[in-house]
This record gives C-alpha cells, structure tokens and sequence, in this order.
C-alpha cells in the first residue's frame, strides 16, 4: 500500500496532476474504441469529417494526442517523485512537454515513412501464361477463363479463339493481349505437358 500510495501522491502532485486526468479521458477513449467503436470518431471529427492528422503525417490525431498525452504524464510524473522542489518539478513540467513534442513527432515521421509500393498485376502479365477454360465453348466472339498470378490470386478473363476444341475444363494457353476489344487471345494446350496443371 505504501508504494501505490508514494504513486497516488506523485500522479496528484505538480506537475504530474496536469496530466492526471488527461491520461484518464485517454484511457477511457480506448477502452471504448476497443469496446466497440463507441468513440472512435470524437476526437477524429466523426464520419465525413476530415479529422486531419498530425504533421500531415498520415497518424490519426487520436494516436498523436495519446501519445503526447502519456509521454508528458510520465515525464512530469517522474519528475514529482524524485524532487520535492518547485522549481525543479516547474523544470520536469518543461522537460515532459518538450519530450511529448518530440516523441509524437518521432513517431508521426515513422508513420510517414513509405511502405514498398505494391506491384499491381498488370493483363500484360497474363501474356504466356496458362488458363483455364471456364465457359461452355470459347469462339471468336465468346469465352471466359481463370488465370492465376505470381501472387496466387486469380482472375476471371474475357479469352477469344480462332479455333476450335476449347470448352469447360480445358487448358490453353494466353499469347496475346487485345486491347481494343479487352480480351485475350488464347490457343489450345495440352495439360499433360503442363506439370503444375493450367491454373499454374
């Protein structure tokens, strides 16, 4: 008891008491957002609202105001346990502050740092590879397929032949790209030749 006792002092003693009860609405915030959601939009501005975000950095004002919240508490908090002196407790006040600027600021330019652009599977990509017949027939007018890509998605694709043979279940090949008509041209293909199957 006399340890949480020497806390309960500390977190109501200046400097630390400045931040008390700003750490406890904090807290209260996020309980209720991991609750459910309750409150995850007064701070942010609510639906439709551009709540902004700090140093234009991508990080939720919410985050940038916990945080600086929770640094400063801590600083000034610190400072009203090691010395009883106002002016040194007046010293840890600005020490916490500059220390919640810094620290949110540190944190919004790690937000900012850009993740490795996502590759977009691009049709050119489909060109050469093998698919899988999903329609009854494939004509010079009519026809679907299933491809798959590098990332083992698939996709559904428009596919147009000259010849004959291709219907549902049947492997054939992709060896072009018709951009004005959107399609692809295909060609029958053996599967058998195929160790990894048409959906490779």
């Amino acid at each position: 008891m006399g340890d949480f006792g020497a806390f309960t002092r500390a977190a109501l003693a200046f400097p630390a008491v400045l931040f008390t009860f700003a750490l406890l609405v904090v807290a209260a915030y996020w309980l209720l957002v991991l609750i459910g959601g309750a409150a995850v939009d007064i701070l942010d501005g609510g639906e439709g609202v551009d709540g902004g975000s700090a140093d234009a950095a991508g990080l939720p004002v919410t985050v940038t105001l916990s945080l600086g919240v929770l640094i400063a508490w801590a600083g000034s908090l610190t400072g009203a346990a090691l010395t009883e002196s106002p002016r040194l407790r007046a010293a840890a006040l600005g020490l916490s502050l500059c220390a919640a600027w810094l620290g949110a600021r540190a944190a919004a330019r790690l937000a900012r740092r850009p993740l490795p652009p996502e590759r977009v599977v691009s049709r050119d990509d489909f060109v050469g590879r093998l698919c899988l017949i999903r329609t009854g027939r494939v004509t010079a007018d009519f026809g679907q397929a299933e491809v798959r890509a590098d990332d083992g998605s698939t996709a559904v694709v428009q596919v147009r032949t000259q010849e004959s043979g291709l219907t549902a279940g049947s492997s054939a090949l992709i060896f072009d790209y018709d951009a004005d008509g959107e399609f692809f041209r295909v060609a029958p293909f053996d599967a058998a030749l195929d160790p990894h199957g048409a959906g490779a």
